[in-house]
């Protein structure tokens, strides 16, 4: 049995981040199946690939572990890879008075941090909203970053007399960039119905559910609970189903 040197697993480790699980196997294979080594350089055409691959090989050669070990090293890194990111983990989180005994993730610092992650979409939904300075601001950056910005509110008319005051869609009318959907009152099959749903999807890998409405007594005054989801189907699924409303008209674009 051949015992890999941490060196070894230090530049795997750093290598997975840098190309991903697919082009990791390719060069695991073209390192089992041996040639010169400029050869294995250039084996995937993708900007830094060549750097990756050419340190995979200083080391392997370096340490003189044999290709087949290597490759195989390799393709389970791959592997766990893989599973850890379809892996799913859950936190709690909420809003309110802390406790020492529990310590627990509060609903402000998540919304925040789920916003901060998004880098292709971003999907809101909340029944009643006013401006909350630090989101506005991570809607903004988002924006800036190339992602897709959606937020669905509850309207006046569609609240009844449950709401009063302001529109919602208001709480973001300073954001260019982000678009404002609704569920229009003519499509609620039931009278009186709500929409009442109150979460934050990034990328279709990371879900918060919550309680808490998209308001600063929300986010970091009220008791509020909900759970922050990543990995699994649940935040891919969220985000389907958003967008098959979106497709049949269900939800509609405010602006």
């Amino acid at each position: 049995m051949i015992r890999i040197h941490p060196r070894f697993t230090a530049v795997a480790a750093w290598a997975i981040e840098r190309i991903g699980p697919v082009h990791l196997r390719a060069l695991a294979d073209r390192i089992a199946e041996g040639g010169p080594p400029a050869g294995i350089v250039r084996a995937v055409p993708i900007p830094g690939f060549a750097e990756v691959a050419q340190r995979i090989l200083d080391e392997q050669l370096g340490l003189g572990i044999p290709g087949d070990a290597a490759a195989i090293y390799l393709h389970g890194v791959a592997a766990g890879y893989e599973r850890h990111r379809t892996a799913t983990r859950v936190e709690s989180v909420w809003t309110g008075p802390a406790t020492n005994a529990v310590p627990v993730r509060s609903t402000a610092q998540v919304l925040i941090d789920v916003a901060g992650e998004a880098r292709h979409e971003l999907i809101l939904m909340t029944y009643s909203a006013t401006p909350y300075e630090p989101l506005l601001d991570a809607l903004a950056q988002a924006v800036a970053r190339g992602a897709s910005v959606m937020v669905v509110v509850e309207t006046l008319r569609g609240a009844g007399s449950a709401l009063d005051g302001t529109e919602p869609a208001a709480a973001f009318a300073s954001l260019n960039g982000v678009q404002l959907w609704h569920w229009p009152v003519e499509e609620r099959s039931e009278r009186g119905a709500k929409m009442h749903a109150k979460l934050a999807v990034a990328d279709r890998r990371i879900l918060l559910v919550s309680s808490a409405n998209l308001t600063q007594s929300g986010v970091s005054k009220n008791i509020e609970a909900g759970v922050l989801i990543r990995g699994g189907t649940a935040p891919q699924r969220a985000a389907e189903h958003v967008a098959q409303l979106r497709a049949r008209g269900v939800l509609r674009r405010l602006r």
